[in-house]
């Protein structure tokens, strides 16, 4: 089962359980995935999408002064695959990453994200990167 067809069955749940916080989030959701050029998506496509409505409802709640995360987020975040850790990134760049071949080392992040793909958060391998 794709991660669309997983959350179009979880909304369906929602709905019958009544749970309107939960069957709000997914309706945002599958109206994303109505705006796409195709009708099934890629579970990397569906990650980006859940990615990038997480980043603006955070950015929302930052510019309104609210703290901490809210059901919207978490329900969305329940969907994207674990996030690597910082210490299995540093380990991973150390173990593979020769930085001699590259002209600076942010242009490692090509082959950091394609090893790691939605499982890394490009603005964590950045800051890595930066410190090192």
């Amino acid at each position: 089962m794709t991660l669309q067809e997983q959350i179009k069955k979880d909304l369906m749940q929602a709905m019958k359980a009544k749970d309107e916080v939960k069957k709000n989030t997914l309706r945002i959701v599958m109206g994303e995935f109505a705006r796409a050029e195709t009708k099934a998506l890629s579970d990397d496509d569906v990650v980006k999408v859940l990615k990038k409505l997480a980043k603006s409802e955070r950015e929302t709640m930052e510019r309104s002064g609210q703290a901490g995360d809210s059901p919207y987020i978490e329900i969305l975040e329940s969907y994207l695959p674990k996030m690597a850790s910082d210490d299995a990134l540093r380990q991973w760049i150390a173990d593979n990453i020769d930085f001699s071949a590259y002209k600076n080392k942010m242009q490692a992040m090509k082959d950091i994200m394609g090893h790691f793909g939605s499982a890394a958060d490009g603005s964590r391998v950045k800051d890595i990167l930066q410190n090192l």
